[in-house]
């Protein structure tokens, strides 16, 4: 089932409702679940690899965190945070300013940045590891079973 962003997200609490929670596709809602993302964000950062680094792996525990509670809710989230460290880091990574198009929306040139597309790979690495864990995975599929 889709990602609704119909939800009146300013006033449900996914931890107390997960039954609400949709993984959708992708990173859809990353932005939006609380209080996931008030917990997550603050820890999200790619600007060196060593930021990256620390950022993949703080956003990991804190996945492995909500995997010992139970919390697949969390484990999602942790899991599109990390998928958004890989696609951000590698957007800047591809294009300065991490600017695609330009202002007649046309494609940019790429620019490669070695050190964000190091981050990128270091946000990948972990982001593989969530989205191949085999609890992640049971997880998912009740939680699509029971609530669509």
């Amino acid at each position: 089932m889709a990602f609704d962003y119909e939800l009146d997200f300013d006033n449900i609490d996914f931890r107390e409702q997960p039954e609400l929670y949709r993984v959708g596709r992708g990173e859809q809602g990353v932005l939006m679940v609380e209080p996931y993302k008030s917990e997550i964000l603050p820890h999200w950062r790619f600007k060196t690899p060593e930021i990256a680094r620390e950022s993949s792996d703080k956003i990991y525990q804190m996945y492995l965190d909500y995997k010992e509670k139970d919390d697949f809710v969390g484990m999602d989230m942790a899991r599109k945070f990390l998928q958004m460290g890989y696609t951000r880091s590698r957007r800047y990574a591809n294009y300065k300013g991490g600017r695609k198009y330009d202002k007649n929306g046309e494609v940019n040139d790429r620019d490669i940045d070695e050190e964000k597309a190091e981050s990128a790979a270091i946000f990948e690495e972990k982001w593989k590891t969530v989205r191949e864990d085999e609890d992640y995975l049971k997880l998912k599929k009740a939680h699509q079973k029971k609530y669509g």
